[in-house]
């Protein structure tokens, strides 16, 4: 697993570190209470994904765990609808397949220190951009106005879950993407 070359400064009290399986059990909390933002997904498939993932981070607030990213490299063992559409476009990117921040964190900037780091990795990695997708239907509009203002642009959209949920495919150029900056 990759790691930023230097984490974002952050806000005073939170820690950011590398996620292992172990954290597992306690992403399956903050995740399941994102939904439908993000699928609910057991701890053993969470775990799983941690293996898998180029980039896999939490940030942490009097030890316990507030926001955490989970991100594929090109050529992960990964199945994801959404990363297969990314990978099928032949562009070298880093695929953002979740992010989530504590419901009484969000609004507090932690989603774009964690995508500081995601883009210092990316950056790191010598990839071109950053991918990842927004709920259309189930509808998620503060998440679509959080990743323009990051830059990200629609490159596609596409039904999954059996047509059960709608896709936006978004992707920002990593020199497009929030630098490591102090956050306010």
């Amino acid at each position: 697993m990759t790691h930023p070359p230097a984490a974002p400064a952050l806000p005073d009290g939170l820690t950011l570190r590398p996620l292992t399986a172990a954290d597992a059990p306690a992403l399956a909390v903050l995740n399941d209470a994102a939904a439908p933002a993000v699928p609910v997904t057991a701890p053993d498939d969470l775990a799983r994904l941690i293996d898998l993932a180029g980039l896999a981070l939490g940030l942490e607030r009097a030890g316990r765990l507030v926001g955490f990213v989970i991100a594929m490299q090109p050529g992960a063992a990964y199945e994801s609808e959404n990363y297969v559409f990314f990978e099928g476009r032949g562009i070298d990117h880093l695929y953002v397949d979740r992010i989530v921040i504590d419901a009484a964190e969000r609004g507090t900037g932690l989603g774009a220190v964690l995508y500081a780091a995601v883009f210092a990795a990316a950056r790191q990695q010598g990839r071109h951009e950053v991918t990842c997708e927004v709920n259309l239907d189930p509808p998620n509009p503060g998440s679509l106005a959080f990743h323009e203002r990051l830059g990200f642009r629609l490159v596609g959209t596409q039904a999954t879950k059996g047509g059960a949920v709608t896709v936006s495919l978004l992707a920002a150029p990593v020199g497009a993407g929030p630098a490591a900056e102090p956050v306010a």
